[in-house]
């Protein structure tokens, strides 16, 4: 067994070296210009882009009449929503980051907590304000 893996490896340290004078050389741009061509892709996976444009979002966020979010990290694009998303539901959720914003479950229903300006979320007392997070329309949380 062991003189197999050695002739492999001497094989393969061989081929290496046989590359023929005339046999012109692969230009060095070829992988960067691969990367260049390829489509990108919105992250959605723990340590990307995505991931980092959450944890921006760490803290309490404040809506109307008492009702808040707060976000706590717990680690790889998973974070803690402590919610009081309307006069009778406080809870605490899981949320985890995508492209679209913090997915997370509540009632049995996936929902996205993603960015919004006061506007957007339909609530007269937020209106004017830019820095927002919304869930849907007339469940909004701001920063002042």
């Amino acid at each position: 067994m062991k003189f197999v893996l050695f002739a492999s490896v001497a094989a393969l340290s061989l081929a290496g070296c046989s590359q023929s004078p005339e046999a012109p050389a692969a230009p060095e741009a070829t992988a960067s210009a691969t990367a260049e061509a390829a489509p990108e892709v919105a992250p959605s996976v723990a340590g990307s882009p995505a991931v980092a444009a959450h944890d921006g979002w760490v803290g309490r966020w404040i809506g109307v009449e008492g009702m808040f979010v707060d976000i706590q990290p717990a680690g790889d694009g998973i974070y803690t929503l402590e919610m009081q998303s309307d006069l009778d539901t406080k809870g605490t959720y899981t949320g985890t980051s995508t492209a679209d914003g913090i997915s997370f479950e509540r009632g049995g229903e996936t929902l996205v907590l993603r960015q919004s300006d006061g506007a957007a979320t339909g609530l007269k007392w937020l209106d004017g304000k830019k820095d927002c997070l919304m869930v849907a329309s007339g469940e909004g949380y701001c920063r002042d």
